[in-house]
Parts: C-alpha cells; sequence; structure tokens
C-alpha cells in the first residue's frame, strides 16, 4: 500500500508538472500574458525577498563564525600561556628539590 501511494504521488506530480507546461503552452490572449506576466512577476519578488533573506542570515552567520574562531583563538592562546607558566613552575619546583637533595647530602 505504501508503494501504490508513491506510486500515486508519483502520478499526481507529473500531472500538476504536465498542467503547468499546457497552461504557459496555451497561453492565447494578451489577458492571458498579462495575469502569466503578474504571477511570474509576483515569484521574480518572492525569489528576491527570499535571497534577500538567505544573504542576510549568511553574513550573519559568517560574523558569528568570525567572532567564535577569534574567541577560540584567544583561549588557545590563554591555554598556551597556561602550560608555559605551569611547565615553568615544575622546572622552578624541581630545582628546588634537586638544591634540598644537594644540600642533605
Amino acid at each position: 500500500s505504501a508503494q501504490i501511494a508513491d506510486l500515486q504521488q508519483k502520478l499526481l506530480d507529473a500531472d500538476n508538472g504536465d498542467r503547468a507546461k499546457q497552461r504557459w503552452d496555451s497561453i492565447a490572449t494578451i489577458l492571458e500574458a498579462k495575469c502569466a506576466l503578474k504571477y511570474l512577476l509576483g515569484e521574480l519578488v518572492s525569489s528576491k525577498v527570499q535571497e534577500s533573506k538567505l544573504q542576510s542570515s549568511l553574513e550573519h552567520s559568517q560574523a558569528s563564525c568570525s567572532d567564535m574562531q577569534k574567541v577560540l583563538m584567544e583561549e588557545r592562546n590563554h591555554i598556551a600561556e597556561l602550560e608555559t607558566e605551569f611547565q615553568n613552575q615544575i622546572l622552578v619546583q624541581e630545582q628546588q628539590h634537586q638544591e634540598k637533595v644537594n644540600h642533605s647530602l
């Protein structure tokens, strides 16, 4: 039954596509042409609005990504500084320990 429903949907989609093509092919009067042109211009405006929204969203996402990359680099630098400080502390402690060992001998 799922396959039958899928095939029926495919037939409906094919019919709708054929009907739309037939409608465009059967424009015979100026009034029909004006209506078709009005529809196409409406679709064009709608597409342009959608494109503008998507472009704005893309620019916002790019700015957000750039900000996150900046924060990531700052955090990496901070971690590197902490690691250097930690290594220095280890070195100082090893030196102090070595001095204690040498003094006790």
